[in-house]
Protein backbone atom coordinates (compact mmCIF):
# COMPACT_ATOMS: atom_id res chain seq x y z
CA UNK A 1 0.00 0.00 0.00
CA UNK A 2 0.96 3.49 -0.68
CA UNK A 3 2.36 5.71 2.00
CA UNK A 4 1.03 8.76 3.27
CA UNK A 5 2.68 11.15 1.03
CA UNK A 6 1.22 8.98 -2.03
CA UNK A 7 -2.40 9.40 -0.46
CA UNK A 8 -1.94 12.76 -0.19
CA UNK A 9 -0.84 12.96 -4.19
CA UNK A 10 -3.84 10.96 -4.95
CA UNK A 11 -5.83 13.12 -3.00
CA UNK A 12 -4.07 16.44 -4.82
CA UNK A 13 -4.87 14.69 -8.09
CA UNK A 14 -8.95 13.81 -7.65
CA UNK A 15 -9.60 17.62 -6.69
CA UNK A 16 -7.17 18.29 -9.60
CA UNK A 17 -9.64 16.25 -11.88
CA UNK A 18 -12.92 17.05 -10.15
CA UNK A 19 -12.42 20.81 -9.80
CA UNK A 20 -10.47 22.08 -12.46
CA UNK A 21 -10.47 19.18 -15.65
CA UNK A 22 -14.55 17.58 -15.18
CA UNK A 23 -15.44 21.37 -16.03
CA UNK A 24 -13.39 21.53 -18.93
CA UNK A 25 -13.94 18.50 -20.15
CA UNK A 26 -17.69 19.33 -19.65
CA UNK A 27 -17.20 22.51 -21.90
CA UNK A 28 -16.01 20.19 -24.16
CA UNK A 29 -18.55 18.10 -24.37
CA UNK A 30 -21.36 20.81 -24.55
CA UNK A 31 -24.00 19.90 -26.79
CA UNK A 32 -23.89 21.66 -30.00
CA UNK A 33 -20.16 22.92 -29.27
CA UNK A 34 -18.84 19.99 -31.59
CA UNK A 35 -20.18 17.12 -33.64
CA UNK A 36 -20.97 14.22 -31.65
CA UNK A 37 -18.25 11.84 -32.45
CA UNK A 38 -15.67 14.69 -32.27
CA UNK A 39 -16.76 16.04 -29.01
CA UNK A 40 -16.37 12.55 -27.75
CA UNK A 41 -12.55 12.00 -29.18
CA UNK A 42 -11.48 15.79 -28.68
CA UNK A 43 -12.46 14.71 -24.94
CA UNK A 44 -10.95 11.34 -24.83
CA UNK A 45 -7.82 12.87 -25.96
CA UNK A 46 -7.74 15.76 -23.86
CA UNK A 47 -7.97 13.29 -20.62
CA UNK A 48 -5.72 10.83 -21.68
CA UNK A 49 -3.03 13.14 -22.63
CA UNK A 50 -3.67 14.90 -19.35
CA UNK A 51 -3.50 12.06 -17.30
CA UNK A 52 -0.29 10.87 -18.89
CA UNK A 53 1.78 14.62 -18.53
CA UNK A 54 0.56 14.55 -14.67
CA UNK A 55 1.89 11.01 -14.10
CA UNK A 56 4.75 11.80 -16.28
CA UNK A 57 5.87 14.70 -14.06
CA UNK A 58 4.60 12.96 -10.87
CA UNK A 59 7.15 10.31 -11.97
CA UNK A 60 10.41 12.71 -12.64
CA UNK A 61 9.13 14.57 -9.19
CA UNK A 62 9.46 10.96 -7.49
CA UNK A 63 13.01 9.78 -9.16
CA UNK A 64 14.76 7.39 -9.97
CA UNK A 65 14.11 4.09 -7.62
CA UNK A 66 17.28 2.02 -6.10
CA UNK A 67 17.46 -0.22 -9.30
CA UNK A 68 17.49 2.01 -12.04
CA UNK A 69 20.00 4.55 -9.80
CA UNK A 70 22.31 1.68 -9.55
CA UNK A 71 21.65 0.84 -13.30
CA UNK A 72 20.43 -2.88 -12.93
CA UNK A 73 17.03 -4.64 -12.64
CA UNK A 74 15.13 -6.16 -10.05
CA UNK A 75 16.51 -9.83 -11.46
CA UNK A 76 20.08 -8.61 -10.79
CA UNK A 77 21.94 -11.20 -8.32
CA UNK A 78 24.02 -10.10 -5.65
CA UNK A 79 26.89 -10.29 -7.69
CA UNK A 80 25.97 -7.92 -10.29
CA UNK A 81 24.73 -5.25 -8.11
CA UNK A 82 27.86 -5.26 -6.15
CA UNK A 83 29.62 -4.46 -9.30
CA UNK A 84 27.66 -1.70 -10.80
CA UNK A 85 28.21 0.05 -7.18
CA UNK A 86 31.92 -0.42 -7.96
CA UNK A 87 31.85 1.34 -11.11
CA UNK A 88 29.01 3.80 -10.08
CA UNK A 89 31.01 4.53 -6.42
CA UNK A 90 34.28 5.29 -8.36
CA UNK A 91 32.81 7.75 -10.62
CA UNK A 92 30.68 9.56 -7.91
CA UNK A 93 33.30 9.50 -5.01
CA UNK A 94 34.01 12.96 -3.58
CA UNK A 95 37.46 13.18 -4.10
CA UNK A 96 37.22 12.24 -7.78
CA UNK A 97 33.94 13.55 -8.40
CA UNK A 98 34.40 17.68 -8.34
CA UNK A 99 30.20 18.24 -9.02
CA UNK A 100 28.41 19.70 -6.02
CA UNK A 101 25.87 17.17 -5.96
CA UNK A 102 28.76 14.18 -6.11
CA UNK A 103 28.13 13.73 -1.93
CA UNK A 104 24.57 13.10 -2.10
CA UNK A 105 24.57 11.18 -5.31
CA UNK A 106 27.46 9.07 -3.44
CA UNK A 107 25.55 8.76 -0.48
CA UNK A 108 22.03 7.42 -2.31
CA UNK A 109 24.39 5.02 -4.33
CA UNK A 110 25.47 3.49 -0.97
CA UNK A 111 22.07 3.52 0.65
CA UNK A 112 20.78 1.89 -2.57
CA UNK A 113 23.56 -0.83 -2.92
CA UNK A 114 22.72 -1.13 1.39
CA UNK A 115 19.32 -2.10 0.36
CA UNK A 116 19.59 -4.58 -2.54
CA UNK A 117 21.95 -6.51 -0.65
CA UNK A 118 19.91 -7.69 2.20
CA UNK A 119 17.24 -9.84 0.78
CA UNK A 120 15.09 -8.80 3.77
CA UNK A 121 15.15 -5.20 3.08
CA UNK A 122 14.99 -5.41 -0.71
CA UNK A 123 11.37 -7.45 -0.62
CA UNK A 124 10.29 -5.05 2.07
CA UNK A 125 11.40 -1.86 -0.47
CA UNK A 126 10.20 -4.17 -3.50
CA UNK A 127 6.11 -3.98 -1.61
CA UNK A 128 6.48 -0.76 0.07
CA UNK A 129 9.13 1.34 -1.30
CA UNK A 130 11.65 3.82 0.46
CA UNK A 131 8.50 4.86 3.65
CA UNK A 132 8.40 0.70 4.04
CA UNK A 133 12.31 0.52 4.76
CA UNK A 134 11.85 3.93 7.06
CA UNK A 135 9.40 2.86 9.13
CA UNK A 136 11.25 -0.55 9.05
CA UNK A 137 7.80 -2.06 7.89
CA UNK A 138 6.93 -5.86 6.86
CA UNK A 139 4.17 -7.64 4.77
CA UNK A 140 1.35 -8.60 6.91
CA UNK A 141 -1.75 -10.10 5.86
CA UNK A 142 -4.40 -8.57 8.03
CA UNK A 143 -2.61 -5.35 8.17
CA UNK A 144 -2.42 -5.46 4.42
CA UNK A 145 -6.15 -6.29 3.82
CA UNK A 146 -7.29 -3.65 6.52
CA UNK A 147 -5.04 -0.43 4.68
CA UNK A 148 -7.01 -2.24 1.46
CA UNK A 149 -10.26 -2.25 2.96
CA UNK A 150 -10.26 1.29 4.16
CA UNK A 151 -8.64 2.63 1.04
CA UNK A 152 -11.11 0.96 -1.16
CA UNK A 153 -14.47 1.24 0.68
CA UNK A 154 -13.22 4.96 1.09
CA UNK A 155 -12.75 5.57 -2.99
CA UNK A 156 -16.05 3.24 -3.58
CA UNK A 157 -17.92 5.24 -1.30
CA UNK A 158 -16.41 8.79 -2.60
CA UNK A 159 -17.28 7.58 -6.14
CA UNK A 160 -20.80 6.38 -5.70
CA UNK A 161 -21.43 9.97 -4.23
CA UNK A 162 -19.85 11.67 -7.37
CA UNK A 163 -22.20 9.75 -9.84
CA UNK A 164 -25.23 9.96 -7.86
CA UNK A 165 -28.52 10.76 -10.60
CA UNK A 166 -30.00 9.44 -13.41
CA UNK A 167 -27.31 10.83 -15.95
CA UNK A 168 -24.50 8.76 -13.73
CA UNK A 169 -25.72 5.38 -14.18
CA UNK A 170 -23.56 4.25 -16.80
CA UNK A 171 -20.71 6.02 -14.72
CA UNK A 172 -21.25 4.55 -11.88
CA UNK A 173 -21.03 1.07 -13.63
CA UNK A 174 -18.06 1.97 -14.78
CA UNK A 175 -16.43 3.45 -12.80
CA UNK A 176 -16.92 0.62 -9.72
CA UNK A 177 -15.98 -1.81 -12.72
CA UNK A 178 -12.15 0.09 -12.92
CA UNK A 179 -12.12 0.10 -9.23
CA UNK A 180 -13.15 -3.64 -9.02
CA UNK A 181 -10.49 -4.52 -11.51
CA UNK A 182 -7.75 -2.29 -9.66
CA UNK A 183 -8.56 -3.95 -6.38
CA UNK A 184 -7.99 -7.56 -8.00
CA UNK A 185 -4.55 -6.05 -9.85
CA UNK A 186 -3.37 -4.64 -6.58
CA UNK A 187 -4.12 -7.86 -4.53
CA UNK A 188 -2.46 -10.20 -7.68
CA UNK A 189 0.72 -7.67 -7.23
CA UNK A 190 0.84 -7.29 -3.82
CA UNK A 191 0.43 -11.14 -2.58
CA UNK A 192 2.67 -12.89 -5.54
CA UNK A 193 5.68 -14.45 -3.85
CA UNK A 194 7.92 -12.92 -7.24
CA UNK A 195 7.13 -9.76 -9.01
CA UNK A 196 4.62 -10.38 -11.28
CA UNK A 197 5.11 -7.80 -13.85
CA UNK A 198 7.06 -9.06 -16.67
CA UNK A 199 11.11 -8.40 -16.59
CA UNK A 200 11.24 -7.70 -20.79
CA UNK A 201 8.68 -4.74 -20.34
CA UNK A 202 9.26 -3.48 -16.73
CA UNK A 203 12.68 -4.49 -15.62
CA UNK A 204 13.38 -1.99 -12.61
CA UNK A 205 9.60 -1.64 -11.73
CA UNK A 206 8.61 -2.58 -8.35
CA UNK A 207 5.26 -4.03 -7.05
CA UNK A 208 5.00 -0.77 -5.03
CA UNK A 209 5.49 1.34 -7.76
CA UNK A 210 3.02 -0.61 -9.92
CA UNK A 211 0.61 0.06 -7.33
CA UNK A 212 1.25 3.86 -7.44
CA UNK A 213 0.70 4.47 -11.01
CA UNK A 214 -2.79 2.48 -10.75
CA UNK A 215 -4.15 5.05 -7.71
CA UNK A 216 -2.25 7.41 -9.67
CA UNK A 217 -4.70 6.68 -12.40
CA UNK A 218 -7.82 6.15 -10.94
CA UNK A 219 -9.31 9.72 -10.39
CA UNK A 220 -8.37 10.47 -14.12
CA UNK A 221 -10.52 7.61 -14.30
CA UNK A 222 -13.18 8.11 -12.20
CA UNK A 223 -13.55 11.24 -13.81
CA UNK A 224 -13.76 10.54 -17.54
CA UNK A 225 -16.43 8.38 -16.94
CA UNK A 226 -18.34 10.87 -15.00
CA UNK A 227 -18.00 13.16 -18.14
CA UNK A 228 -18.70 10.78 -20.60
CA UNK A 229 -21.46 9.11 -18.86
CA UNK A 230 -22.95 12.26 -18.39
CA UNK A 231 -22.34 13.30 -22.34
CA UNK A 232 -23.70 10.05 -23.45
CA UNK A 233 -26.93 9.52 -21.06
CA UNK A 234 -30.56 9.53 -23.27
CA UNK A 235 -33.44 10.18 -20.95
CA UNK A 236 -35.67 7.61 -22.30
CA UNK A 237 -38.64 8.83 -20.42
CA UNK A 238 -38.81 12.34 -21.20
CA UNK A 239 -38.05 10.77 -24.92
CA UNK A 240 -41.00 8.87 -25.03
CA UNK A 241 -43.16 11.39 -23.32
CA UNK A 242 -42.35 13.92 -26.34
CA UNK A 243 -43.11 11.42 -29.03
CA UNK A 244 -46.33 10.59 -27.37
CA UNK A 245 -47.35 14.39 -27.23
CA UNK A 246 -46.47 14.47 -30.81
CA UNK A 247 -48.21 11.51 -31.46
CA UNK A 248 -51.43 13.00 -29.37
CA UNK A 249 -51.22 16.12 -31.68
CA UNK A 250 -50.96 14.48 -35.28
CA UNK A 251 -54.24 12.69 -34.34
CA UNK A 252 -55.90 15.76 -33.30
CA UNK A 253 -55.44 17.33 -36.56
CA UNK A 254 -56.37 14.28 -38.27
CA UNK A 255 -59.60 14.16 -35.90
CA UNK A 256 -60.04 18.11 -37.04
CA UNK A 257 -59.87 17.59 -40.99
CA UNK A 258 -61.77 14.41 -40.88
CA UNK A 259 -65.11 16.56 -39.46
CA UNK A 260 -63.84 18.74 -41.85
CA UNK A 261 -63.97 16.57 -44.90
CA UNK A 262 -67.65 15.12 -43.29
CA UNK A 263 -69.10 18.25 -42.93
CA UNK A 264 -68.25 18.78 -46.87
CA UNK A 265 -69.45 15.42 -47.64
CA UNK A 266 -72.86 16.25 -45.64
CA UNK A 267 -73.08 19.55 -47.45
CA UNK A 268 -72.49 17.92 -51.00
CA UNK A 269 -75.10 15.28 -50.34
CA UNK A 270 -77.67 17.82 -49.41
CA UNK A 271 -77.46 20.46 -51.49
CA UNK A 272 -75.33 18.98 -54.35
CA UNK A 273 -72.72 21.39 -54.74
CA UNK A 274 -69.32 21.01 -53.72
CA UNK A 275 -69.00 23.84 -50.90
CA UNK A 276 -70.62 24.54 -47.55
CA UNK A 277 -74.08 26.40 -47.61
CA UNK A 278 -73.41 27.89 -51.05
CA UNK A 279 -76.15 29.47 -52.11
CA UNK A 280 -78.42 29.18 -55.15
CA UNK A 281 -79.09 32.30 -58.07
CA UNK A 282 -81.50 32.07 -60.65
CA UNK A 283 -79.68 31.45 -64.11
CA UNK A 284 -80.34 31.73 -68.05
CA UNK A 285 -84.04 31.03 -68.13
CA UNK A 286 -84.97 30.96 -64.34
CA UNK A 287 -83.08 27.92 -63.35
CA UNK A 288 -81.41 27.75 -60.43
CA UNK A 289 -77.82 26.98 -60.27
CA UNK A 290 -75.27 27.48 -57.74
CA UNK A 291 -73.61 31.08 -57.13
CA UNK A 292 -69.51 30.47 -57.59
CA UNK A 293 -67.75 30.30 -53.84
CA UNK A 294 -65.21 29.59 -52.61
CA UNK A 295 -65.19 26.80 -50.06
CA UNK A 296 -63.56 23.99 -48.56
CA UNK A 297 -64.03 21.14 -50.59
CA UNK A 298 -63.14 17.34 -49.64
CA UNK A 299 -60.14 17.39 -52.19
CA UNK A 300 -58.59 20.39 -50.44
CA UNK A 301 -59.41 19.45 -46.88
CA UNK A 302 -57.92 15.88 -47.64
CA UNK A 303 -54.64 17.70 -49.40
CA UNK A 304 -54.66 20.03 -46.28
CA UNK A 305 -54.39 16.54 -43.91
CA UNK A 306 -51.64 15.87 -45.94
CA UNK A 307 -49.60 18.53 -45.47
CA UNK A 308 -50.91 18.44 -41.40
CA UNK A 309 -49.74 14.60 -41.30
CA UNK A 310 -46.24 15.43 -42.92
CA UNK A 311 -45.78 18.39 -40.66
CA UNK A 312 -46.36 16.54 -37.92
CA UNK A 313 -44.57 13.56 -38.66
CA UNK A 314 -41.41 15.80 -38.56
CA UNK A 315 -41.92 15.70 -35.35
CA UNK A 316 -42.76 12.28 -34.95
CA UNK A 317 -39.79 11.31 -36.46
CA UNK A 318 -37.13 13.56 -34.74
CA UNK A 319 -38.43 11.81 -31.58
CA UNK A 320 -37.65 8.36 -32.53
CA UNK A 321 -34.59 9.52 -34.11
CA UNK A 322 -33.41 11.09 -30.66
CA UNK A 323 -34.61 7.27 -29.29
CA UNK A 324 -33.33 5.20 -31.95
CA UNK A 325 -29.88 7.49 -31.58
CA UNK A 326 -27.93 5.94 -28.87
CA UNK A 327 -28.83 2.25 -28.28
CA UNK A 328 -27.89 3.25 -24.60
CA UNK A 329 -28.56 -0.10 -23.46
CA UNK A 330 -26.79 -2.44 -25.84
CA UNK A 331 -24.14 0.11 -25.13
CA UNK A 332 -23.48 0.31 -21.61
CA UNK A 333 -24.07 -3.30 -21.54
CA UNK A 334 -21.66 -4.21 -23.81
CA UNK A 335 -19.67 -2.12 -22.69
CA UNK A 336 -19.70 -3.63 -18.72
CA UNK A 337 -19.64 -7.07 -20.22
CA UNK A 338 -16.03 -5.97 -21.80
CA UNK A 339 -14.68 -4.45 -18.95
CA UNK A 340 -15.33 -7.83 -16.95
CA UNK A 341 -14.23 -9.78 -19.69
CA UNK A 342 -10.65 -7.43 -19.06
CA UNK A 343 -11.11 -7.73 -15.50
CA UNK A 344 -10.63 -11.66 -15.81
CA UNK A 345 -8.36 -11.50 -18.15
CA UNK A 346 -6.03 -9.59 -16.12
CA UNK A 347 -6.93 -11.71 -13.18
CA UNK A 348 -5.58 -14.56 -15.04
CA UNK A 349 -2.25 -13.24 -16.04
CA UNK A 350 -0.93 -11.39 -13.00
CA UNK A 351 -2.12 -15.08 -11.19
Amino acid sequence: MSGGGDDLDGLTGFFFYMFIVHPITAWILRPGRFERKKSIMYAIGFLASLAAVKTGISMQARGPNHYQFLQVTRDSNPLEIKRAYKKLSLSLHPDKNKSPTASDEFDAVKQAYDILMDMEFREVYNKYGQDGINSNKRFDESQFFMELGIFYITWGMMAYVLTLGKKSGDARQWTFTGLIIMLVLEISIMTAQTNPLPSALFPTWTEYEAVWLLHTLFPAFMNGCRSLGSYLYVDLDKQARQLLLALQEQNKDILLVLRDVQICTQSIQANGVSGVGAPRVAGAGGVPVAAPVIGATPTGKIKELQERLQASNTQVNAAVKDIKFDGSGKSSSMGFYVMIVGYIAMSYFFK
